[in-house]
């Protein structure tokens, strides 16, 4: 599956963030969910909290290789890196590693402002000639979607939670200001409640 940019002059950008991520997280099952640093995080715990969120902070670029390590570690679960631009293009090469290693029950949501929102809204790479689902599919990964309207989130759930993996989505958000919603800072925190739940650790 595979959908290009929007066509030139097209205003790309029109999902609100929040609402999106909310919805899609509702949709999730018992998917695991790795999100990125900064917005990535706060949206997922501002959709409501769960242990089976690994948050991190301080590891910029690495949402998408930390998934593929739990995908490979827990084969039987749905696992998704949920990114943003600026993260996904710092750690690009992670994505020749999952396409090397197909896992089935790997998916990527990059959530596209097409700027560096936490460092000062800079123009980013993707607003001009970058296509990370071009870039994905070029690396091996064959289904890929980019999404540019709140109503494609049932289709988007689809291919994030229930095709066959590994997979790739884009999603052009609008530049929001939403509020921080910050979850447990402490990371032996939460890799232990994580672990919980994965059922590999004691409470």
């Amino acid at each position: 599956m595979s959908t290009g940019k929007p066509a030139p002059g097209t205003r790309s950008n029109k999902i609100q963030r929040r609402a999106f991520v909310a919805d899609l997280l509702e949709r999730r099952g018992d998917t695991l969910v790795i999100p990125g640093l900064g917005s990535p995080t706060w949206d997922c715990f501002a959709a409501g909290d769960s242990p089976e969120y690994l948050y991190s902070w301080g590891g910029m670029g690495l949402a998408v290789p930390t998934a593929l390590g739990v995908a490979l570690a827990q084969p039987s679960r749905r696992v998704l890196a949920l990114t943003g631009d600026g993260e996904m293009m710092m750690g690009i090469g992670s994505l020749a590693v999952v396409a090397d290693q197909s896992p089935q029950n790997l998916a990527i949501l990059v959530l596209d402002n097409e700027h560096f929102g936490e460092t000062g809204r800079q123009t980013g790479l993707t607003g001009n000639k970058v296509d990370i689902t071009a870039v994905a599919r070029g690396f091996g990964i064959e289904r890929t979607m980019t999404v540019t309207e709140q109503g494609q989130v049932g289709e988007l759930a689809r291919l994030l939670f229930q095709d066959e993996g590994p997979a790739l989505a884009v999603a052009k958000i609008a530049l929001s200001e939403d509020p921080w919603r910050l979850p447990e800072k402490d990371g032996g925190t939460i890799a232990h409640r994580f672990r919980v739940a994965l059922g590999v650790e004691r409470a």
